[in-house]
Parts: structure tokens; C-alpha cells; sequence
């Protein structure tokens, strides 16, 4: 397995280009606006105009784009994925989407000869950049096992979850986990300010205690900073939660830190915040902060 093709070269996507490239791997990929990949071009990566050209005679191709419905027109849609790939192909598709969409093209993949995992990641973009992804595969073992080397190059914690879908149900699972961790720094950070403590030493006096996480520790300077750049979407934040809100009503499961979570982001979605990062969940719990941005925008 040497020729694979890429579609998805964003924030994540980028990354593990550039990652597989270091582990020898052959990359052609695609993106609508070419001047956003020129830098990985010009590191030796194939750029094709078309998805149909991209995909063409790969041994593998890779797939990590924003949303399901991107998901369904980059397999589906005429002239894309399943109609140009050869017999034989490894479909790995690497974005956050629905399990009943993972079954789908694992069953026309196999149709058409291929070989299909669901193979979402989480690590965020600092995983993506150190090649330290939790990558977490469902579909067939022995395509899992053939598919190693691809997921060694841009992962650490590599794990099989089962079936097609098994690997859309434990990135939801994990997600699950990120809306309950996220509230609860942003709640903490709010209360803190709320009651005259100074932020950052708050992050110092707990983060080493029973209430240190991968959130508090990642995204809780960037919240006291009020850097809202995204390593991951709010926007797409918010699509994962919606999935598993999906899924857990159709096991007859209530989930409500998920429930209030997802509200949150949507009403702050709502109001343009879609593309901050998911860091920006404080806006919802902190009202000190979200009347003195409002003082200022009226002032200006």
C-alpha cells in the first residue's frame, strides 16, 4: 500500500498529509481552492483538480471532511469516490459522522470490491501536527490489520471498535465525554470569576488534582486568555453532539449534560460563533464576560 489518496486537507486533514508523507507514503490529494493546500504542494504532495482524478488507481483513500452531508456527496455523488476508485481499494473515511452513514459505504464499498473502515480520530489539531491521534477503526479485523501502517503514521492509540459503524459509535461516545468535561471547566472558570479568583491560578491549584483533564489542561489557558481561535469547530462540535443525541434517543437514552451542552453551543452558533473554537463554550456560562463584550461593542 503505497498511493493514497486524500480528500479533506483542512485544519486536521493538513497534518496528516504532511505525516504520512514523512512515513513514505505516495499522497495525491484534492481541495476545492487549491492556494489553501499550495503549502503541502510544494512539501511534495499531487494535487488533482478532481475528486475522480484523485482517487483513481490509489491503493487507499482517506477521507476527513466537515459533515455527513459531505461525506454522502464525496462517496455517492456522480463522478466521485465509488464511481472512479479500482477493485481492491482501502476506503477509509476519517470524519465524525453518522454510523448509519459508516454501514452505508461499507456495504456499497463492498459492493463495488472495496475495502471500507470508519476511521474517526480524536487528538484535535495539536494530535493531528505531532502525528498523536487516537484513532478509533471499525469494519473488517483483517482490513484494520492491512491498514496499520496508514494509521501508525498519523496515530499513536490505534484501537479496533468492531463492526462498520463501531467507530462512529466510540468517537460519539467520546464526545459525549468532551461536552460533559468542557461544561464543567467553563462552569468552574465562571464560578471562579464570579466570586473574585484570580483564573490562572485556579488552573494552577487544580489541574494536578482529582479535577484535572485533557480540556482543563488544553483549553483552559486559551479560556482564560480568550483565545478563541479553533483547533476544532464549535460548529463541528456541535454536528458530533447532534449525532449522538440521534443515537442516544433512538436507544431511548437520556443524556442531559449532552442536551444542555449541545443547546449552548447552538444558541452561541446562533449568534456567529459557529467557527470559534469549542473553547468559546465559556461565552455561554460566563455572563461577566458576555455583558462587558456587549458594553464594548455598543461604546464602539
Amino acid at each position: 500500500m503505497q498511493s493514497i489518496g486524500f480528500i479533506g486537507v483542512g485544519i486536521m486533514g493538513k497534518s496528516m498529509v504532511r505525516n504520512l508523507m514523512k512515513a513514505g507514503f505516495d499522497l495525491h490529494i484534492y481541495a476545492r481552492t487549491k492556494s489553501k493546500v499550495e503549502d503541502v504542494v510544494g512539501e511534495g504532495a499531487a494535487f488533482h483538480e478532481s475528486i475522480a482524478e484523485c482517487v483513481r488507481d490509489r491503493d487507499a483513500v482517506i477521507t476527513i471532511v466537515g459533515f455527513p452531508q459531505d461525506v454522502e456527496e464525496v462517496y455517492f455523488d456522480e463522478g466521485k469516490i465509488l464511481d472512479n476508485v479500482k477493485e481492491g481499494t482501502y476506503l477509509i473515511d476519517m470524519t465524525t459522522t453518522s454510523p448509519k452513514l459508516a454501514e452505508k459505504i461499507a456495504q456499497e464499498g463492498g459492493k463495488k470490491g472495496c475495502h471500507v473502515l470508519d476511521a474517526p480520530v480524536t487528538g484535535g489539531d495539536t494530535g493531528a501536527r505531532a502525528g498523536t491521534l487516537s484513532v478509533l477503526v471499525g469494519g473488517e479485523k483483517a482490513d484494520f490489520e492491512a491498514c496499520m501502517p496508514l494509521f501508525e503514521a498519523m496515530g499513536t492509540n490505534i484501537n479496533y471498535q468492531g463492526k462498520a459503524g463501531c467507530g462512529q459509535h466510540c468517537k460519539l461516545a467520546n464526545q459525549i465525554m468532551i461536552a460533559g468535561a468542557l461544561s464543567g471547566v467553563c462552569e468552574a472558570i465562571a464560578y471562579a470569576r464570579e466570586k473574585g479568583l484570580d483564573p490562572d491560578t485556579l488552573l494552577r491549584s487544580v489541574s494536578s488534582g482529582a479535577a484535572g483533564s485533557r480540556q482543563l489542561d488544553s483549553l483552559g489557558p486559551k479560556i482564560v486568555k480568550e483565545d478563541f481561535a479553533p483547533g476544532f469547530f464549535m460548529k463541528h462540535f456541535i454536528k458530533d453532539m447532534r449525532l449522538a443525541l440521534i443515537e442516544a434517543n433512538m436507544s431511548g437514552l437520556s443524556l442531559d449534560v449532552l442536551s444542555t451542552v449541545l443547546a449552548g453551543c447552538q444558541e452561541l452558533e446562533a449568534e456567529g460563533m459557529g467557527d470559534l473554537g469549542t473553547q468559546a463554550l465559556i461565552k455561554y456560562y460566563d455572563p461577566i464576560q458576555i455583558e462587558d463584550e456587549t458594553e464594548e461593542t455598543e461604546v464602539l
